[in-house]
């Protein structure tokens, strides 16, 4: 948030929306916790594999929402936890940056981590954001995505160990292009390694990831979709 945005100015803000529902988390380190997810909508990616289509063009918004009635609404459900999504939910610059530090500001969330496709560059987020309950888990989209080359390599160097860095694995391809992303660029994050499931089954992801030895990589499975219909909107 700029300094010349007051809080008042912030919490007026209105940006375009998908959806906010409580469910468990379905991904990484805090996979199975209650969470308010807040689903922002728009992307700058069209990435082959997705599976949340409905979250950008040519859709069309569902609603748009002031930060204000954003925090609001999070207030009115019991976890202590959000996740901050979309479509990518730190395309709009400025504005996501009041809503995410708005969302930390509540005092009784205990985190609040932001789900980044890695094409955007992390460094005004990170630095204009002095909270330790804000984290970044980057989706970094490997070949079989069809949307590598808009990467941005620099943010390796700006996760922190309480960040995550994801990668969707749809092929042999995609394992070793992300073992050498790796070793290109190290980064304090967590590496986690996700199975598409329809052409990387998680038995064969296993496989390769002990094969290569990959012991400070985790596999990451989407438990909302064992838990329910993968097509499935709002759990």
């Amino acid at each position: 948030m700029t300094a010349e945005m007051g809080v008042r100015d912030a919490a007026a803000i209105k940006l375009p929306m998908v959806e906010i529902f409580e469910t468990v988390e379905g991904e990484g380190t805090g996979a199975g916790f209650p969470t308010v997810f807040v689903r922002l909508f728009g992307c700058n990616l069209r990435c082959t594999w997705c599976d949340t289509t409905y979250s950008y063009p040519p859709a069309e918004a569902e609603f748009v929402m002031t930060i204000r009635d954003i925090v609001e609404r999070v207030q009115s459900y019991q976890s202590r936890r959000i996740c901050l999504t979309g479509g990518e939910p730190l395309l709009y610059g400025d504005k996501s940056l009041a809503l995410a530090a708005a969302l930390a500001a509540l005092p009784h969330i205990e985190d609040v981590h932001i789900e980044t496709n890695g094409a955007i560059d992390l460094a005004p987020f990170i630095s204009g954001i002095d909270s330790p309950k804000v984290r970044y888990i980057m989706d970094y989209k490997l070949p079989d995505s069809g949307e590598s080359d808009k990467m941005v390599p620099t943010n390796f160097a700006l996760l922190r160990p309480q960040d995550e860095l994801k990668f969707v694995i749809g092929s042999a391809a995609d394992f070793e292009e992300a073992c050498r992303i790796l070793t290109r660029y190290p980064t304090a994050a967590l590496p986690l390694f996700s199975p598409v499931w329809e052409t990387m089954p998680p038995r064969r992801l296993v496989e390769l990831m002990l094969e290569r030895g990959l012991t400070n990589v985790k596999l990451n499975m989407q438990l909302h979709k064992v838990i329910w219909d993968p097509a499935m909107r709002g759990v």
